[in-house]
């Protein structure tokens, strides 16, 4: 779990970046990011910022935020009561994003930082590039 500082650290600087790809963030909206860490303590490497538009069974909207050198932590949404797992869009509005999901072992431009990672495939997305991960 992430003390004070360092939570406020992160909020300050994802923040900046919702800024810098011009995208508005209500005041509540900035009370409710959530700063997420898988529970691996390693912030800088392995997390997400997250602001929550909908977040139901069968549908969710969210902004995310990765910091610099961040990578999110590995996940899966799976099958649960006969129902299909969600549905993943990921589209990059600033920067840069290098998206590993399963498949086909790809040519790496980066590494994940850790052996808690096991998703193979490298997709590259830029400004504008969008990317869905099916169920």
């Amino acid at each position: 779990m992430l003390d004070k500082d360092e939570f406020e650290r992160v909020k300050k600087q994802a923040l900046e970046l919702f800024k810098k790809a011009h995208i508005v963030i209500t005041e509540s909206e900035k009370e409710r990011l959530e700063i997420v860490d898988g529970g691996l303590g390693k912030i800088d490497e392995i997390g997400l910022e997250i602001i929550t538009y909908v977040n139901t069974d069968r549908y969710c909207a969210k902004e995310m935020v990765l910091l610099p050198n961040q990578t999110c932590p590995e996940h899966k949404h799976p099958n649960h009561d006969g129902q299909l797992g969600k549905e993943e869009t990921f589209r990059c509005r600033y920067g840069r994003v290098y998206l590993f999901v399963e498949g086909e072992r790809t040519i790496r431009h980066v590494d994940p930082p850790n052996e808690y990672f096991t998703a193979a495939h490298e997709i590259i997305l830029d400004p504008g590039d969008q990317y869905t991960i099916p169920p």
